[in-house]
């Protein structure tokens, strides 16, 4: 809990303000110099590493495991979007991703089957902290590279510390079944970099400026969230952006 108010209180009073004069709707970059050296290691550390990785598991398991993977990591998230919804002031939504959550939990298996939408139930709100502290006011702050996270804000990277208080599942699985939702997170983070290898490849290393346009991207997809563009999750941001690649260019 204490590490919890010590991230708010920073996401608070620790944004950095755009200064006057900033252009309207520009990405705040001030720390360019820094996120390009966080860039380039995070360039590297997937080309070593989880770009291959991410190939291998793709192309070993099946399609429809992949799809169980990744319904089941999201599904585990679901009860930290209803906090979020909570202190969002959005009871509509909390309600509705509670309804999902219960579904997906009994009648689709765990969430291995996404029952839910089946029965045209809404669509999750995919709620985190970090849109709870734009409702409630927080400016966004400056834009942010984080190591192995990739593209951020000030706002929202403190969200991403304080998300991971917020999942009640935390608090009601016992060890070892709480490690369950890292678990999860990682394996369909690692399912996903296989599975759209191609236009994440066409991003960081066929792009004249991978940093600018993987910044440019995210500004893009995570201000169409908070100004409420869906109701739901949101499509790829990568999707149809630059194309297929030669076959594995990268490998050496």
């Amino acid at each position: 809990m204490a590490g919890l108010l010590l991230a708010v209180g920073l996401a608070v009073s620790g944004c950095t303000p755009t200064p006057a004069g900033h252009p309207p709707g520009e990405v705040f970059d001030p720390y360019e110099g820094e996120n390009r050296r966080t860039h380039t290691f995070n360039r590297a550390l997937d080309r070593k590493l989880l770009r291959p990785a991410g190939k291998g598991a793709s192309g070993f398991i099946p399609d429809d495991v992949e799809n169980m993977i990744g319904r089941f990591a999201f599904h585990l998230s679901i009860p930290g979007a209803v906090v979020n919804n909570i202190l969002q002031g959005n009871m509509k939504g909390a309600t509705e991703d509670t309804y999902r959550f219960v579904v997906n939990t009994t009648i689709g298996l765990g969430g291995l089957f996404d029952t839910a939408t089946e029965l045209n139930m809404p669509q999750a709100t995919d709620a985190d902290f970090g849109q709870t502290l734009h409702v409630w006011g927080v400016r966004e702050g400056a834009y942010l590279e984080l190591p192995l996270l990739g593209p951020s804000t000030e706002r929202a990277a403190a969200g991403k510390v304080v998300d991971l208080f917020t999942n009640p599942l935390s608090y009601v699985l016992d060890e070892p079944a709480n490690y369950a939702i890292p678990a999860a997170s990682a394996a369909s983070g690692l399912s996903d970099r296989g599975r759209y290898a191609d236009t994440i490849d066409s991003i960081l290393y066929e792009s004249a400026d991978s940093y600018a346009q993987a910044r440019s991207l995210y500004s893009q997809n995570r201000r169409f969230k908070l100004g409420g563009g869906s109701g739901g999750a949101l499509e790829d941001p990568y999707d149809a952006q630059l194309g297929a690649l030669p076959e594995d260019p990268y490998d050496e």
